[in-house]
């Protein structure tokens, strides 16, 4: 009840749905305030405005409008690795802290690129509703699959992410590449510099880059059409690194092979011309979604949270 909570704990926000663990582990250490993602925050009630932090999912992030309409607002925790949806250098302005989730979801994230990967080029999710709806048994018969064993395979976002991806890639691949905005360090794979001489050498481009607006559309029709009509694509970034519209002209014409997609530009509205592409495979944003990660996610936003107000170093700042 409301009129129980304790005043002497700190005021946070829960800005949008949050992972039930999360929930309760903040329950116990604040009084929190839930505050649905579309709320009018021009209108929030007395006690939200005593916020000293504001939690959200990475999907939901923190505008400047819901920051300006919080006065005592000192950090924001997000609950994700990425913070596009933040709007950073209104927090930076502001002297609002943020922290986000790094590293404890990269082998999660990697381990979905692969299976997107092997699903998409073996067409497993297309010979699985195959057998399911009996046609195999009926007489028809699978088409023939790709290769990934020997593929030369391009990372977009030689990152955590993206190394993590290469690695578990390094014993089938014939050659690995990456692009980023520049080269990377400590690495062996090979730098292209030039985003079409990248695509147009690529079997497979995985995107594994951060998302936000310099990265908007950075796979465009061009990237595409130097990836070929042999080529796949695999996203566990952020749906609108890819020029979503250019990708599913190119795959109903076949002017791409295939897609593993685990992020969407509108999510979750997902173009609904993929429904019916068997050489595409869909996932609805489960990078992250093992139980193991989004604990380990979750202790990391509260730990954030509980050294931010006993005064200490955030574990995790991006601001």
């Amino acid at each position: 009840m409301e009129g129980m909570i304790d005043q002497t704990l700190p005021t946070i926000v829960a800005y949008g749905p949050l992972y039930p663990y999360l929930t309760d582990q903040l329950e116990q250490r604040f009084t929190v305030h839930h505050v649905a993602a579309d709320a009018d925050v021009t209108a929030l009630p007395a006690e939200v405005l005593e916020a000293r932090a504001l939690v959200s999912f990475g999907s939901v992030g923190a505008s400047a409008a819901i920051m300006d309409a919080l006065p005592t607002l000192e950090m924001i925790g997000l609950f994700s690795v990425g913070y596009d949806k933040v709007d950073i250098d209104h927090a930076r302005a502001k002297g609002i802290r943020v922290t986000n989730t790094p590293d404890v979801l990269t082998d999660d994230v990697a381990d979905l690129a692969v299976g997107l990967l092997y699903a998409t080029v073996r067409n497993i999710a297309a010979n699985d509703r195959l057998v399911r709806s009996g046609g195999w048994a009926r007489g028809e018969k699978p088409a023939l699959a790709g290769r990934v064993t020997g593929a030369t395979i391009g990372i977009l976002g030689l990152g955590r992410i993206g190394r993590a991806i290469a690695k578990r890639l390094e014993p089938v691949a014939g050659e690995i590449l990456y692009h980023n905005r520049k080269p990377a360090a400590d690495t062996a794979y090979r730098y292209v510099a030039d985003a079409i001489d990248f695509a147009r050498q690529s079997e497979v481009i995985i995107v594994a880059t951060s998302g936000g607006p310099e990265a908007a559309k950075l796979v465009d029709g061009a990237m595409l059409d130097a990836l070929g009509p042999d080529g796949v694509i695999v996203n566990i970034s952020r749906g609108g690194v890819i020029d979503e519209a250019a990708m599913v002209e190119r795959l109903a014409d076949k002017r791409i092979a295939g897609a593993g997609l685990d992020v969407f530009a509108h999510e979750p509205h997902v173009p609904e011309a993929l429904f019916a592409m068997d050489h595409v495979v869909l996932q609805p944003h489960q990078g992250s979604a093992t139980v193991h990660t989004r604990k380990a996610m979750a202790d990391l936003v509260v730990a954030n949270l509980d050294a931010w107000f006993a005064g200490e170093a955030l574990l995790t700042p991006v601001v």
